[in-house]
């Protein structure tokens, strides 16, 4: 999400997720997930709630929520999580590690996080 610019795995992904952004406010509550959650809801490797690939994205949702400090069921603001997520792995240049090998990598790389 902090790399988001408007491109994703379909027209209809990239549309839910930029709304998801204007809704997701600081104050919003968000309850941290590790596989399909609400930004998964569009993507076309979401089969009937099932991510096709569960695995490498679990991984990816395991890896942030370690290096952030919280666990899987959390509930906290949007806004704290963002900043934890800044601070804690974008900042520190952290990224790579964890999603380099996500088709998306070179989008993430060229574009300065929206949380910095």
């Amino acid at each position: 999400m902090a790399y988001f610019i408007g491109l994703g795995y379909s027209d209809g992904f990239s549309a839910h997720l930029a709304r998801l952004l204007e809704e997701l406010v600081p104050d919003s509550p968000v309850r941290l997930t590790v596989g399909t959650d609400a930004v998964c809801s569009h993507c076309p490797n979401n089969i009937n709630g099932f991510c096709s690939k569960p695995d490498k994205v679990a991984g990816y949702d395991r890896a942030v929520l370690d290096l952030c400090g919280l666990g899987e069921g959390d509930i906290l603001p949007f806004g704290v999580f963002a900043s934890l997520v800044q601070k804690r792995l974008l900042a520190p240049g952290c990224r790579p590690g964890i999603c380099g090998d996500c088709q998306w990598n070179e989008v993430c790389a060229a574009h300065p996080s929206r949380w910095a």
